[in-house]
C-alpha cells in the first residue's frame, strides 16, 4: 500500500503551509456548533444577565467573532483569510441546562472556513465559561463539531 502523502509536510517531514496559490476562488462556508453544560443556577443568572462581568451571551459572541478572524494567529498552519462574514447564535436550552454555541463564517477565497467556524465555536464557548466560572467552576465544554460545510473542490459537508 503506497504510503499517502500529507499535505502540512514537506518531502523532508517538516511542516508547511499548503500552497493555496493555484486553487480557484470560490464562494465557501462553514457551521460549527458546540455547548456549555452548567448548573441551573448558573444558566439561570446567565439568561437574567446577573453574572458579576456582564452580559455573558453578548461577550461569547463578541469573542467568537473575534476568535474566527484570529485563526491564523491561533493555528499554526492556517491560512489568514478575508472573511466575509461571521455569525455566532447563542440559544439557552433549560432543559438541558445548557448553552448551544453556533457558528457560521464565510469567505470567497481559495481555502475553507471550517477551522474559523470551530475556532468561533471553542473561543465563544470558553468565553461562557470564563463569565461565569465565579458561580460554576464544574461547567463542561464539549460537543464541538463541524455541522456543515460548502464550496471548494471537496464540496459539500453536512454532518449526520
Amino acid at each position: 500500500m503506497a504510503k499517502k502523502k500529507l499535505t502540512h509536510l514537506d518531502e523532508h517531514g517538516a511542516a508547511r503551509m499548503v500552497d493555496v496559490s493555484a486553487k480557484a476562488v470560490t464562494s465557501r462556508s462553514a457551521t460549527a456548533k458546540g455547548r456549555v453544560t452548567m448548573k441551573p443556577a448558573t444558566l439561570k443568572l446567565i439568561l437574567e444577565d446577573g453574572l458579576k462581568k456582564g452580559n455573558a451571551l453578548e461577550v461569547a459572541r463578541l469573542a467568537g467573532i473575534m476568535a474566527a478572524k484570529r485563526t491564523a494567529d491561533l493555528i499554526p498552519l492556517c491560512h489568514p483569510l478575508a472573511i466575509t462574514k461571521v455569525e455566532v447564535e447563542l440559544h439557552a436550552d433549560t432543559a438541558q441546562n445548557t448553552v448551544e454555541v453556533e457558528a457560521t463564517v464565510k469567505v470567497s477565497g481559495q481555502t475553507g472556513v471550517e477551522m474559523e467556524a470551530l475556532t468561533a465555536v471553542s473561543v465563544a464557548c470558553l468565553t461562557i465559561y470564563d463569565m461565569a466560572k465565579a458561580v460554576d467552576r464544574g461547567m463542561r465544554i464539549g460537543d464541538i463539531r463541524l455541522t456543515h460545510k460548502s464550496g471548494g473542490k471537496s464540496g459539500d459537508y453536512k454532518a449526520k
